[in-house]
């Protein structure tokens, strides 16, 4: 009988060991990018998440605003596909609450050729084509400043747009296009400057640009990807174990072993 009694209360212990065991919580989260580079670094992150049981959805989308309303809104847990200075402008034109909990990568802004192979051939009126959004448009007109193509008011900035251009000697013709369609309409321009996660998808390689921008400039600071999470929720332990993944030497490796200087990370 004490032999059966013992027996029960092992069987007993051993259940209640396994129920702790698989009580131990597991979280699932969302989290919203562009395809590349930012869905595919967000892949690297899902394996470090795993161990940590913490399951990663990752939500793509091909545009810049639905991520940014999504987090508002509370659809996503953060997201993973902007610059610090865009998030800024999307926080003052729309009235959200938008913070970065981290900088992960800076991509450089190149110009792909077009219909001309180099910027020595532009011919005057040539069509240069550039993002329409206010922050992305400012930088790409200051890295066709910086190769002399054109030359801006003084103090135009990070804030700069076609009215600031005060000297356009060849009378370039600047298109405004959103950004993801900079790739698909490159053979109709002269040349492009275009948005590293939109060259990357297009498998346009950094070293083919025919100019990028100079990585210890304004735009190293001003451009680089954060990691953007509604107001309130920085603190969440979920979103710091995101930051932390983000962060790794794992990831870190994955961005210079793939990218080609294309992702360059800042952490």
């Amino acid at each position: 009988m004490k032999k059966k009694v013992f027996s029960l209360a092992l069987i007993a212990a051993l259940c209640l060991a396994l129920l702790a065991g698989c009580g131990s919580k597991k979280t699932t989260i969302k989290v919203g990018a562009t395809p590349a580079p930012h869905a595919e670094v967000l892949e690297v992150v899902k394996d470090i998440l795993a161990k940590k049981n913490i399951t990663l959805e990752i939500v793509e989308f091909d545009d810049y605003i639905v991520p940014n309303t999504a987090v508002e809104e509370g659809e996503l847990l953060a997201n993973y596909f902007q610059h610090i200075t865009y998030m800024n402008s999307f926080n003052e034109e729309n009235g959200t609450h938008l913070v970065s909990v981290g900088a992960i990568h800076y991509e450089p802004f190149g110009i792909y050729a077009g219909k001309t192979a180099s910027l020595d051939a532009l011919a005057d009126g040539a069509k240069i084509a550039v993002p329409n959004d206010t922050t992305n448009e400012a930088r790409a007109l200051l890295l066709l400043e910086q190769e002399g193509l054109l030359k801006l008011r003084e103090g135009a900035g990070i804030t700069a747009t076609k009215d600031d251009i005060v000297e356009n000697p060849h009378n370039f013709d600047i298109v405004e296009l959103e950004a993801k369609l900079l790739t698909t309409t490159l053979q109709d321009v002269d040349i492009a400057v275009i948005n590293g996660n939109y060259a990357i998808g297009a498998g346009l390689k950094i070293a083919d640009a025919l100019a990028i921008e100079a990585a210890d400039g304004t735009a190293g600071v001003a451009y680089a990807n954060v990691l953007t999470v509604k107001a309130g929720n920085e603190n969440d332990a979920n979103v710091k174990a995101l930051l932390e993944a983000l962060q790794s030497q794992e990831v870190k490796d994955f961005m210079e072993k793939t990218y080609n200087g294309a992702v360059v990370p800042v952490f």
